[in-house]
C-alpha cells in the first residue's frame, strides 16, 4: 500500500510517532530503493528490541510504504487500542493454536492486495547475549512459496539504544543514533514451486537469517557468529559456502 491511500486512523497514528521519532532518533537510512512504492513485498527484519517495530515503522513510511506487522492477538483485544491496531491495518497472530493459520491467510490477502508485510523470521527479541540474530522460525518461508512476492531484508542497529533489552531501561534522551539498511530481494529461486516440506521451509529460512545476520554485520562490525545448526543436520554455511561470497 502506497502512503497516498491512507485512512484517517492511518494518518493519524503517523501524525502522533512520527514526530517523536524525528526527534528520538539521529537515522541512518539506506537501501530504501528496495523497497519501491508499490506491489506486494515480505519484508524480514532482525529484532533486538521493543524499540525496533518503531524504527523499522519510520523507515518503511518514510521510503513510501506503509508497514503492516504481525501482533500479538491479545493487543487487539485492549479496548481502543485493538480497534485502531485493526484500522491501521495491522494483523494479528495465534501463536501455538490452531488460529495461527488464520494469520497467514491475512497475510497472503493483504500481498494479494498490493501491501508490504512485516515479519520477524525470529518470532521474539533475539536471545543472543550480542543480539546476533538467532535461529529463525518458517513463517517468511512459508508466505514466500504461498505467493510468490519478494522477500526484502532489512536490518536495523541502534534501537537497543532507546530500550535496552537486557535492562528492560528506557532511555528518554534525543537524537539516539539509529542505522537501518534494506537490501536487495533474497534470492530463493531454487525453491519455486516447491511443496512446503519443512525440509524446504527450514532451508529457505537458513538463506534468509543467513542474509540478515550478514547485513547486520556489515553495519554494526565486529565477527558475527556462526550460524547455528538444526539437529545433526549440516548448517548452510557448510552445505553453501557460496552464500557467503
Amino acid at each position: 500500500m502506497g502512503r497516498r491511500r491512507l485512512g484517517f486512523w492511518q494518518w493519524l497514528a503517523v501524525v502522533l510517532v512520527k514526530p517523536v521519532m524525528t526527534i528520538w532518533t539521529r537515522r541512518t537510512w539506506r537501501g530504501m530503493e528496495h523497497l519501491g512504492t508499490e506491489g506486494p513485498m515480505i519484508i524480514v527484519a532482525n529484532h533486538m528490541s521493543h524499540a525496533d517495530p518503531l524504527v523499522a515503522a519510520h523507515f518503511i513510511y518514510d521510503s513510501g510504504r506503509w508497514p503492516q506487522f504481525l501482533g500479538k492477538a491479545s493487543v487487539f483485544k485492549v479496548p481502543v487500542i485493538g480497534w485502531i491496531l485493526h484500522r491501521c491495518k495491522q494483523i494479528p497472530v495465534e501463536r501455538g493454536t490452531v488460529d495461527a493459520a488464520k494469520s497467514l491467510d491475512a497475510l497472503i490477502k493483504a500481498l494479494g492486495e498490493g501491501d508490504a508485510v512485516i515479519i520477524y523470521p525470529e518470532g521474539t527479541i533475539t536471545r543472543e547475549p550480542d543480539l546476533w540474530p538467532m535461529k529463525g522460525k518458517t513463517g517468511a518461508a512459508r508466505l514466500a512459496l504461498a505467493t510468490g512476492a519478494p522477500v526484502v531484508p532489512v536490518v536495523m542497529w541502534g534501537p537497543e539504544r532507546i530500550f535496552d533489552p537486557h535492562r528492560s531501561r528506557l532511555n528518554p534522551r534525543p537524537r539516539i543514533p539509529v542505522t537501518v539498511v534494506a537490501g536487495p530481494p533474497i534470492d530463493l529461486s531454487q525453491w519455486a514451486g516447491a511443496a512446503p516440506s519443512r525440509a524446504v521451509l527450514e532451508e529457505m529460512t537458513d538463506v534468509i537469517m543467513l542474509r540478515l545476520r550478514d547485513m547486520l554485520a556489515e553495519i554494526r562490525g565486529g565477527t558475527p557468529p556462526p550460524l547455528w545448526q538444526r539437529g545433526g543436520r549440516t548448517n548452510i554455511e557448510q552445505r553453501r559456502p557460496e552464500a557467503t561470497a
